[in-house]
């Protein structure tokens, strides 16, 4: 199951980027959302010079069910 419609459909790092921070618009405060835009922004930093292809496919798909979890978590609690 993904957080939002669509997460079957990135394939790009830029794509990923947009489709998180959507993500965080879902999240249930302000804060909350601050946080994990901010945790988006950085973790896109780190990994902005992998080039290898394989590598940035596995990037992708653990930050899809990072963003699962997350969400799922926030479900939960409300």
């Amino acid at each position: 199951m993904a957080p939002l419609p669509g997460a079957e459909l990135v394939q790009r790092p830029l794509q990923l980027y947009r489709y998180l921070l959507r993500c965080c618009w879902q999240l249930p405060t302000k804060g909350i959302q601050e946080h994990y835009k901010h945790a988006v922004r950085q973790s896109f930093r780190v990994h902005s010079d992998e080039d290898n292809p394989e590598r940035i496919q596995q990037i992708i798909k653990r930050a899809i069910e990072d963003a699962d979890w997350i969400m799922n978590k926030y479900k939960k609690q409300n």
